[in-house]
């Protein structure tokens, strides 16, 4: 399987955020598919796109589109929440869609992302916040050197595990 993550442009990330698939479509690099713009996805695209214009150092950081080469297609979406902080820390984020899942799509963005947090002198630290009650990434997450560093609320997604490895 060869996977890459696709950086998407604030105007991709406007037209995600916006719903309107023909003006993200315009403005990536891929083609991208109604999974793109469902309720799965809004907030997230959403949320990118205000941090796209405000935090314009975060872009290369945050979430793109996870492409398999070999299929040619856009299989989920994954990347960081944004730059490293302070302290060194970065957090991956990552949602495969439906139609591709159980195919090693989340196994493929979680190591993209340890592989990148790797190869940055400034990152020492990545983070992972999982549902309790996702089994399928907490299973995940446990075949890599993470350890669980607590717990906390989020918005969107409710109570969530946090795990950290160094890198």
């Amino acid at each position: 399987m060869t996977v890459r993550i696709v950086r998407l442009s604030p105007e991709a990330l406007a037209g995600l955020a916006a719903g309107d698939l023909a003006v993200a479509n315009a403005h990536s690099p891929v083609p991208l598919t109604e999974w793109f713009v469902s309720e799965d996805c809004s907030w997230v695209w959403q949320y990118r796109a205000r941090q796209a214009v405000e935090t314009p150092d975060d872009l290369p950081w945050i979430t793109g589109v996870l492409w398999d080469d070999a299929l040619d297609v856009a299989v989920g979406q994954s990347g960081f929440h944004g730059a490293p902080d302070a302290d060194g820390m970065v957090e991956v984020g990552y949602a495969v869609d439906p139609a591709y899942r159980r195919r090693g799509y989340a196994r493929a963005a979680l190591e993209l992302a340890i592989e990148h947090a790797r190869s940055e002198p400034s990152v020492r630290t990545l983070r992972a916040t999982v549902s309790p009650e996702n089994e399928a990434s907490l299973a995940l997450v446990g075949q890599y050197p993470f350890v669980r560093n607590g717990e906390q609320w989020d918005d969107e997604d409710g109570l969530e595990l946090i795990f950290e490895m160094a890198v």
